[in-house]
Parts: C-alpha cells; structure tokens; sequence
C-alpha cells in the first residue's frame, strides 16, 4: 500500500473556488424567500407544506424530568442536506460534502463556532461527494467515501484535514467503494461500519463491513461484521465500545431500530436496548454520559422526537423534540450543547434547508 508521504497534498487555494458561493451568500441569519432549497430548481422557498403532514413527533419512551430546549442559531451559508454527519473539535462543528444549488457533489466544509454564532469556510474536499463519513481522529478531520451521484455511485477515496494548514491529504483509499459508513475514531484508530454499495437505485443495498484504518501504517484491515448490514445510522464511541444505532436495512422504507455495540479489543458485537423510533439519516450525540439522537426519516416520515439512551441503564427516555424535523443532517456537541444544522425537511433528498437549531440541558 502506498504510504502517505507519499501521496499528494491537497492545498485549499485553487479547490477553494469550488466552495465560494457559500459565503457569498451567507449574510446575517435571514435569507429573502426562505430557508429552504429545492435540489430541481434553484431560488429559496418556505418551508414545504408537506413537510408538516410528514412531520412526526411521538416516542414510545417516558419522558425525562429535565426535557432541556432548543434555541434557534446562525442559518447554515446555504441550504444543504445528505451531508450524512457531521464532527467537531474543540473550536466547532465541521459539515462536509452533500447535496446543495441543485447539484449531489459538492466539496463544501462549512465550520460553525458557537462562541460567534457564525460559520465560516474551511478546505473543500478535493472530491465533491455527498453521504461521506467524518470523524476526527487525533486533531484531525477525516473524510471516508461517499456517493458521487445521488444516494449511489460510491467511491472509494479517503482523506484527512490537518486543521493547523487548512489543507487536505489524500490516504490509502477503501478496499471497496462505499457511501453512507459510518466513521469513528476511537484508540487511535479510525472504523469504518456499515454503509451501502451500488450504481443505480436498482442495485443498491445496505453491506456489514466493518474496516479499520492506522494511520501510521496508512492501511485499511477487516475488523468483524456488523450483525446486520445497515446504512445512515447513528454511530458513536462510548468509552472503550462503539455504538451503531438504528438505520436502514437497503432503503428507509426499511428502517431498523437494531442497536448493537461493539468491543475493540474482543473484536465482538453485541445487542443493545433497541431505538424505540426505527429511522435512518438521524443525528446521534453524546451528550452528559447519554446519546441523544435527533431527526431522521422513513416512509412520509421526518422525524423531530429526540430520544436520550443512558448506556449504564440500558435505556431510553425522550426529551424535548427538535422544532424542525429534519433529516440527513449535521449534528454534534460543541461545549455543553448539540448543535443540529441543515438536513431534509420532507422524506427524501427533494429540499434542502439552512435551518440550525441547538439543545441544551441547561
């Protein structure tokens, strides 16, 4: 495999043309017409009406003492969704790639800091694509895959941000081409779980590979299958274990709410409490030792309910729901709040939105 000193540097200046619309149009928090975007036509619009006879809010679960709330924050520059997640560091929440101006592919790495409620533009991603897979591992920003058509098409590409130059490094692409994986750093390595595989929508389905990534050896290796092959989940490390939670099994008319967790040093998967909502393209932070997970969709479905999972109890309870339902968006935890930017107000990749609104337990 070929090292990564080896591989050419990724400077931000000449690709920083293909992200420059975005702050072009980021002016203040009000955008003329709407925050809302349509992928087949450009122009802002209100939010669809749809959206409100798909909007769902109920939970099965009991509901906490402490609901928390949510509070309005900068608009995103541009409306954009299928970012597929989002990751921060200690200075914000970065969202990379996704669908946005009527286009599937774009390079976009839009950065939010909360202690200036503003975004601002960081590198684009040398490879315009939407569903990639993020985390940071060690200081640095991963970018794993993606599609480069819609929701199909996935590529095998990897590459990592080193913050201190604001450029992208291109590292040791996948075995197999995959959109949709969910990524996380966890003991200095990088796992790469799940996600789906094919060139039209005839052909795609949800795969169980599970990959590991050293960055020192710059190498991808096999770690054990996920129980069941899934894509758009919510996954997330939790002390020395990784969570996979709820997704989609091939299509989100399909929605799972299987919740499995898995062990790196026995190299083993085991069952957890399940979601009470099954849903894909959902939001999961962990946030004061519980994960919160956010949005979502499935069949004329767009979820708002934030369900809390308390791993030392192995179960669920729902605090306060997002105002607005969204899925396929951006969500992390900055400080002592979880920040949940753009994402698709109706079922599908049909609008985008710039909405970005916060939770916090107060």
């Amino acid at each position: 495999m070929t090292s990564l000193n080896r591989r050419n540097l990724i400077a931000s200046g000449a690709a920083a043309l293909a992200a420059g619309p975005a702050l072009a149009q980021q002016a203040g928090h009000e955008h003329h017409g709407g925050h809302y975007e349509r992928l087949n036509q450009p122009g802002r619009i209100p939010k669809p009406a749809l959206a409100d006879s798909q909007n769902v809010f109920d939970s099965p679960v009991p509901k906490a003492a402490n609901p928390g709330r949510w509070s309005a924050k900068a608009l995103l520059p541009l409306p954009r969704s299928e970012m597929a997640w989002a990751a921060a560091d200690a200075e914000g929440m970065h969202i990379v790639g996704g669908y946005a101006e009527q286009r599937v592919d774009r390079p976009y790495h839009h950065v939010y800091r909360p202690k200036e409620d503003r975004w601002s533009d960081a590198a684009p991603l040398p490879l315009g694509a939407n569903h990639v897979g993020v985390a940071f591992l060690d200081g640095r920003l991963y970018a794993i895959g993606g599609f480069t058509e819609q929701n199909r098409k996935p590529h095998p590409r990897c590459f990592v941000w080193d913050p201190k130059t604001d450029r992208w490094a291109e590292i040791a692409p996948l075995p197999h081409a995959v959109g949709s994986a969910a990524i996380v750093g966890l003991g200095g390595v990088l796992h790469a779980i799940g996600g789906a595989i094919g060139d039209s929508f005839d052909t795609k389905r949800s795969v169980d590979w599970h990959l590991a990534y050293d960055p020192k050896a710059d190498r991808w290796s096999e770690r054990k299958p996920m129980p069941t092959g899934r894509d758009h989940t919510g996954t997330l490390p939790i002390g020395n274990l990784i969570h996979v939670i709820g997704g989609r099994v091939d299509s989100f008319h399909t929605n799972s709410n299987l919740h499995h967790a898995y062990d790196p040093a026995k190299d083993a998967w085991a069952p957890r409490n399940p979601l009470p909502t099954a849903r894909s393209g959902h939001g999961a932070v962990l946030y004061r030792g519980k994960v919160f997970v956010m949005g979502g969709e499935g069949t004329n479905r767009v979820f708002g309910q934030m369900e809390a999972y308390d791993p030392t109890a192995d179960a669920w309870e729902q605090y306060a729901p997002m105002p607005t339902p969204r899925h396929g968006l951006g969500a992390a935890l900055v400080g002592d709040a979880i920040y949940v930017a753009g994402g698709g107000p109706v079922m599908g990749g049909g609008v985008q939105s710039a909405v970005h609104e916060a939770f916090t337990l107060g």
